[in-house]
């Protein structure tokens, strides 16, 4: 997401590198990371540390944010969330996973893509083109990232939104409310109803063990 704030820190690093062993055991080619967690978690931050440890290795690794896949245009989601009730219609259901997977392919392919990313800033959606055929790894990261299909190591973080609430409020990205609180319930409910998909995880301690 344009505009979006990584704080990334020693715990970020040093998960990423734990992982990246594992990576490496597994390379393969077009490898697919897939990285879930819990709003405020860090995925983003860990997805880009990887992609860091990565390169270091001289892997290209591209980051791939599914939170810029909503179908709902951000503007416009809270207002659909509370016509259709929070509790039915936050979940996998507002992603528009036919582009996600037309993307996916288009990496392994090695070709052009484009897809969307929202801009935080002005809560626009922007179209951005990628070149995969320079690209070997890509990262997937988003609350459901690990439901996606396909995917080569699934990294589930353990933080639940219980404990990144302060995470939340100094990233600003969204109102600290009543809606808020739904919002962050019902995603919960189903982060945590995929996270047998995981192979490996990053527990209360930011450490990184088997699933």
């Amino acid at each position: 997401m344009l505009g979006d704030v990584l704080l990334i820190t020693e715990k970020h690093i040093a998960a990423a590198q734990d992982i990246v062993k594992v990576i490496l055991e597994q390379k393969k080619d077009r490898f697919i990371i897939a990285i879930s967690g819990e709003s405020g978690s860090g995925k983003s931050e860990l997805a880009h540390a990887v992609a860091k440890e990565l390169k270091g290795h001289k892997i290209v690794a591209k980051p791939l944010h599914i939170d810029n896949y909503y179908r709902i245009l951000p503007l416009e989601r809270t207002q659909w969330r509370t016509d259709n009730g929070i509790e039915t219609a936050v979940g996998l259901g507002e992603y528009d996973w036919d582009t996600i997977y037309r993307n996916v392919e288009e990496f392994k392919t090695g070709s052009k893509s484009t897809g969307p990313c929202v801009d935080l800033v002005t809560e626009q959606v922007d179209q951005l083109t990628t070149d995969y055929s320079e690209v070997d790894m890509l990262i997937i990261d988003g609350l459901y990232a690990v439901e996606t299909n396909g995917v080569d190591l699934g990294v589930f973080i353990e933080l639940t939104y219980h404990e990144t609430k302060k995470a939340q409020k100094v990233r600003g990205k969204e109102p600290q409310n009543e809606y808020r609180a739904r919002v962050l319930e019902q995603e919960h409910k189903v982060v945590q109803s995929i996270k047998p998909k995981a192979h490996l995880l990053v527990n209360m301690e930011y450490k990184v063990v088997k699933a």
